[in-house]
């Protein structure tokens, strides 16, 4: 599939990039999209959650009643679950929500969701995306040249820049990754990806390795 490359202004600069079928062209497949969106997902949990436990709790252990003879169940100390105050049953506790996926598995949700964005013709190639200072207003300029002002945007770089990193920080609908760091989550939860030209070279080196 060719794509038309574009300046920073919005205009075609009369060169063509082809974007590889095998990344940008294959059936997609929803399944592994949703296992890789779903370890992304899991991975960003702290898991520190915690609620005390009856053992845990501060109170006397004093029994609060005979054993016998009051005609009802036979009571405990003040810290049972049954009590207000008391610890609680099955709380959550800290663990790792994390999970194994397959290599093979995230590239081709990786795939099939960049797929999905070029067939929605929702990917754009420009020639290079830098800037001499980081200004959000420049950032901004740029958005809106490309038509994806918006769209919430996620803009891929071959590498890191920082420039373009802090002029892009403050704006909330847009996110900044290079090549390395594109996930499906990312991909998937953009309107509109956007591409420096070095960025779709250094993109099909990632997916050959």
């Amino acid at each position: 599939m060719e794509i038309s490359v574009l300046d920073k202004t919005g205009k075609d600069t009369g060169r063509k990039v082809v974007l590889n079928d095998a990344i940008f062209g294959i059936e997609p497949n929803d399944h592994a999209i949703y296992l890789d969106v779903k370890q992304y997902l899991a991975n960003q949990r702290q898991g520190t959650h915690k609620a005390k436990a009856r053992s845990e709790i501060a109170g006397s252990t004093r029994k609060l009643g005979r054993q016998k003879g009051s005609g009802g169940a036979r009571p405990g100390d003040i810290k049972s679950p049954v009590r207000v105050g008391g610890g609680r049953i099955f709380g959550p506790v800290p663990r790792d929500y994390s999970f194994k996926l397959n290599k093979k598995v995230k590239q081709l949700a990786r795939k099939s969701a960049l797929s999905y964005k070029a067939a929605n013709q929702a990917v754009l190639v420009v020639d290079d995306i830098n800037f001499e200072l980081p200004k959000t207003k420049d950032f901004v300029a740029l958005t809106k040249n490309l038509n994806v002002a918006d769209k919430k945007p996620l803009i891929v770089l071959a590498s890191a820049n920082k420039n373009v990193y802090l002029s892009a920080r403050n704006l909330p609908k847009v996110n900044v990754l290079t090549v390395s760091e594109l996930n499906t989550y990312a991909i998937s939860n953009s309107n509109s990806v956007v591409f420096s030209e070095e960025a779709v070279r250094a993109l099909e080196q990632i997916f050959k390795a």
